[in-house]
């Protein structure tokens, strides 16, 4: 199974890389916190807009390797429509998945985010991958302070 999701890892890396979802500044966002990856260099800002608990929209802006790139792109993909405890869940789990927490990677409760599995063959690039996922909790909790990796 993790060969299928190394090469399948690869080819999502490289497709929202080049075009990412959701690339754009949003207009009056409820919330917008701001990341950041000193080892990498990685900034965003993510714009979420609410409705009553339920993300209807999910945005960024910013500057980053090809694993963050993609990570956020996928990220704001699957958050729309979420509730908040969803989206909580969803970084639970991935935060597992990423960080190797969890060896056992289960498809139906992540689904596209399992191309991800692979970065944890790759200690350096956790950060990475888990720098939106950590933006994402701290415009769930409300909170306005940047977000960063160290």
């Amino acid at each position: 199974m993790f060969d299928d999701l190394r090469d399948l890892y690869q080819e999502v890396i490289f497709d929202h890389n080049r075009n990412p979802r959701n690339f754009r500044v949003m207009e009056n966002a409820d919330r917008q916190v701001e990341g950041f990856n000193p080892l990498c260099g990685d900034r965003l800002t993510l714009f979420l807009k609410m409705d009553g608990s339920v993300i209807s929209d999910a945005s960024f802006q910013g500057s980053g390797c090809a694993i963050s790139t993609a990570s956020v792109s996928l990220m704001t993909e699957i958050v729309k429509g979420k509730t908040e405890q969803e989206a909580e869940d969803l970084f639970e789990k991935f935060h597992e998945m990423a960080t190797g927490k969890d060896e056992e990677v289960n498809l139906e409760a992540i689904g596209k985010l399992a191309v991800l599995a692979g970065v944890r063959d790759y200690p350096a690039r956790v950060k990475c991958a888990t720098l939106a996922w950590h933006t994402l909790d701290a415009a769930l909790k409300n909170q306005a302070e940047s977000v960063s990796t160290e």
